[in-house]
């Protein structure tokens, strides 16, 4: 049996978009053909898809790097070049994409719908986009723009209209197994549950619904004891809880402390959870005979806290059925299963950048230009070309870069150093 892992963290980037081409028509008897440059590829995304033959997030444990490739680069005669093929990340359903460091929630896949978590970069102009009256040559085009980068915390979180909850041993599986056609383990041994187990209960024709068995709680699971820590955030969609108690003591323990000791935990996990809607049953009656004493006490609990009552023999199957028509009733009364609505909003692939995000510096002797704006500028310079330098120049200028610099003192013949390019300042 797999391992169930139900938490990851990974890291995404999508593919940055391809370069646009510097190129000019060639054909025979035809003399400055003119720039036909095709634009780059626009770069792969990634996507994260519902796969529901996926139960636990296994495959993110030891791959943790997630890369969508880039869009090729554009080519002669007006061909764009192709995009980067997408990055599909295929996760089980009821996943919850959180950003690592805020934390807030990107997207809850509940749903079967492929999400974008990183869209890829878009491709760069080829130069026949900057052919002017006056500048019939142009020798320069865009670079492609760079994909996002994004880190993100994986979460699984059980879709389940019902989850059992109680201490280890109480009946829970035994439950499952009897209302559905799941097969958990059943041990006569505390934790014989190590992992959440799901099973459909059928009422009739289009009437069914989601059960989760949750490892075994015990006092102290809020704060990592036991099981119950790892698994207490399965029960967060639930919109019911089956409160199982074993009502005949039969391990010493006292029903009503148990009843106690779960709600405390419930309610230290979240406030949300101790307030949710619940159905105390009260389990292995057969064990009792004629004695009602136990039972009546249970039942006096559960009315005093505003609960609902049942009681069965999950052994036998005494009032499984019965339980499972009083289960399905109470659900009809509630709110579906919680979908969390997301919180974050990445920055585009294609997010303008201005003038205003230019930053300049002194380490030294040299003066430092750095800025999105200032590599996409630069990076769209062919410097071999003297017309595409003189092109630079003017966006400098227009920028207000030179008039900074002065005012910074620099002086003729000073280094300066301006995205990946390194020259001496000359007024």
């Amino acid at each position: 049996m797999p391992q169930f892992i139900d938490t990851a963290k990974i890291w995404i980037r999508s593919g940055k978009g391809g370069d646009g081409k510097v190129s000019f028509h060639r054909e025979k008897y035809i003399a400055s053909g003119g720039p036909d440059g095709g634009d780059g590829g626009r770069g792969g995304s990634i996507v994260f898809q519902v796969d529901d033959n996926l139960s636990t997030l296994m495959d993110f444990r030891y791959k943790k790097k997630y890369t969508a490739p880039a869009g090729e680069p554009g080519g002669s005669k007006r061909c764009s070049g192709k995009d980067g093929k997408d990055l599909v990340i295929r996760v089980p359903r009821g996943t919850i994409l959180r950003d690592a460091k805020s934390g807030q929630v990107i997207k809850d896949l509940s749903d079967s719908e492929p999400f974008v978590a990183a869209r890829g970069g878009k491709g760069g102009w080829g130069n026949v986009h900057f052919a002017t009256p006056t500048r019939q040559a142009p020798r320069f085009a865009k670079p492609g723009l760079p994909g996002q980068e994004l880190e993100i915390r994986l979460e699984l979180k059980l879709l389940a209209d019902v989850g059992l909850v109680g201490f280890p041993n109480v009946g829970k599986s035994t439950l499952l197994s009897m209302a559905s056609a799941a097969r958990p383990k059943i041990a006569n041994y505390h934790f014989t549950t190590l992992v959440p187990n799901l099973g459909v209960v059928s009422i009739g024709e289009g009437e069914s619904f989601v059960m989760a068995d949750i490892p075994g709680i015990i006092e102290g699971a809020s704060e990592g004891a036991g099981l119950g820590h790892a698994f207490l955030r399965h029960i967060d969609r639930c919109r019911l809880l089956l409160h199982i108690v074993d009502a005949a003591g039969s391990e010493g323990r006292d029903p009503i402390d148990d009843l106690e000791k779960i709600n405390s935990e419930l309610g230290q996990y979240s406030i949300d959870l101790e307030n949710r809607p619940q159905i105390v049953v009260a389990n292995k009656i057969d064990l009792l005979g004629d004695n009602r004493e136990p039972l009546e006490a249970i039942r006096k609990w559960a009315e005093e806290h505003g609960f609902a009552y049942a009681e069965m023999s999950a052994a036998t199957n005494q009032g499984v059925r019965e339980l499972m028509n009083q289960t399905w009733h109470a659900l009809e009364q509630l709110p579906p299963v919680l979908v969390y609505e997301p919180e974050f909003i990445p920055e585009p692939a294609d997010k303008p950048v201005t003038e205003d995000d230019i930053e300049i510096t002194k380490d030294g002797e040299y003066y430092i230009v750095s800025g999105a704006w200032i590599d996409r500028v630069t990076g769209s310079v062919n410097f071999d070309d003297y017309e595409s330098r003189q092109y630079l120049d003017r966006r400098l200028r227009a920028a207000g870069v030179f008039d900074k610099l002065e005012a910074m003192g620099i002086q003729d013949g000073d280094p300066v150093i301006m995205g990946e390019m390194e020259f001496e300042y000359e007024r």
